[in-house]
């Protein structure tokens, strides 16, 4: 627009219906050239920036007072001389804690600054019973941002992602779970192993499986020796007290509801997760095989061993099966073995994990709500159904064999 003014306009006051077709009309009788809008509602209080071009000899900044005047709001202007910025590369950081206070926002904005990025929007995505903000944050280095946003988070407690903003961000179509501490509380493993009375035994192999130390396919041999000779109804009675994770119904409900789908690849066992998979309604259900004769676990398994390749291979084979790319697959786990599938996805969390496998993850989430995981994709609290925390019933006795 030749010879036209570029004029920055805040409109501040009580949000009622109407204001903002109200000042675009003022602007349109104007001819005014509309370059940019963004629009706030905090507990009330509107806050909304207009930018826009105005003509040669036109009253615009007069009429949009005197329309400010008339709908009870104040207005303020802002000439910009400077010509508009060249786009940049943003970064969408998602911050999540039980709570969020200046101290910890002012240690992640911090973070930012200093990696060069400039904060752009915020937005709060949920407040109960866990906070979470979005940043979006435009320029510098998103490595070294991340890097340093996961120190600051461990020194300052809240969780982190930090994630390229860009069309698949929000375009997630899949999400794989891990099972044992992911999806349900506890490791079924090591409650087969208290009712063959092999706990102790049991128990130290599985922490050093989940920490890397043993190989999976091995050490999971070993541990299910220990159960030879239990009876099928002992399977049952941990069946009857497995607890899913706070908020897992309300986080597959979620993901069922947007048209993604839902997948639990387990280094556990069949007999648990496809009971789990009905109950829960997800679409793909894979673990390993308890071998059984005569009502009696026979201390074997059947088939090949789902192990950290396994589930990686498991997760790329369906994803596949549904035309999904890779880029578009969140994956969820907390240990050693879910390691190749959380750095195959384009997104993965550590829930609640092991250290070494917080670092290699994506994000890291280290809440006990499993509907958390929401919103490190972006959805606010407000649009899951339910609310963000569900009433939880153990998963029922498994079918007789």
């Amino acid at each position: 627009m030749t010879g036209a003014t570029t004029i920055l306009c805040r409109v501040h006051g009580l949000d009622r219906p109407g204001i903002t077709a109200g000042l675009m009309g003022v602007l349109a009788e104007s001819g005014a050239e509309l370059y940019d809008v963004e629009q706030v509602v905090v507990r009330g209080r509107l806050s909304l920036d207009v930018l826009f071009a105005v003509p040669e000899g036109r009253s615009t900044v007069k009429d949009i007072l005197y329309y400010g005047w008339e709908a009870e709001m104040q207005v303020d202007f802002e000439v910009i001389d400077a010509p508009p910025s060249p786009p940049r590369h943003t970064t969408a950081i998602t911050l999540v804690a039980p709570r969020i206070g200046p101290d910890t926002f002012g240690a992640a904005a911090q973070v930012i600054a200093e990696a060069g990025a400039n904060i752009d929007r915020i937005v709060r995505l949920s407040r109960y019973p866990v906070v979470s903000y979005e940043l979006i944050a435009s320029g510098g280095d998103q490595l070294a941002m991340q890097r340093s946003l996961g120190a600051a988070g461990a020194e300052h407690g809240f969780d982190v992602a930090v994630q390229e903003e860009r069309l698949e961000r929000r375009l997630k179509r899949m999400v794989v779970l891990d099972v044992d501490s992911t999806l349900v509380v506890g490791e079924v493993i090591d409650m087969l192993a208290a009712e063959a009375g092999k706990a102790e035994q049991v128990s130290a192999i599985t922490g050093h499986t989940m920490d890397g130390v043993l190989d999976f396919e091995t050490s999971l041999r070993e541990r299910v020796s220990h159960l030879v000779g239990l009876p099928f109804e002992a399977v049952e009675r941990v069946a009857a007290r497995i607890e899913l994770t706070p908020g897992a119904r309300t986080f597959v409900r979620t993901l069922k509801r947007l048209g993604m789908r839902v997948a639990i690849v387990s280094g556990g066992f069949s007999v648990i997760t496809d009971r789990l998979a009905a109950e829960l309604e997800v679409d793909h259900s894979a673990a390993n095989v308890l071998e059984v004769e005569d009502g009696h676990l026979t201390g074997r398994l059947v088939g090949q061993v789902i192990d950290r390749k396994g589930k990686a291979d498991i997760m790329r084979r369906l994803a596949a099966e549904q035309q999904i790319p890779l880029d578009q697959v969140v994956a969820v786990g907390d240990g050693a073995n879910d390691l190749d599938m959380l750095t195959a996805a384009g997104l993965g969390i550590a829930f609640n994990a092991r250290r070494m496998v917080q670092e290699a993850a994506d994000a890291s989430l280290n809440v006990p709500y499993l509907d958390a995981v929401l919103f490190m994709l972006g959805i606010r609290d407000d649009d899951i159904e339910g609310g963000s925390v569900d009433t939880l019933r153990p998963v029922a006795g498994l079918p007789p064999v």
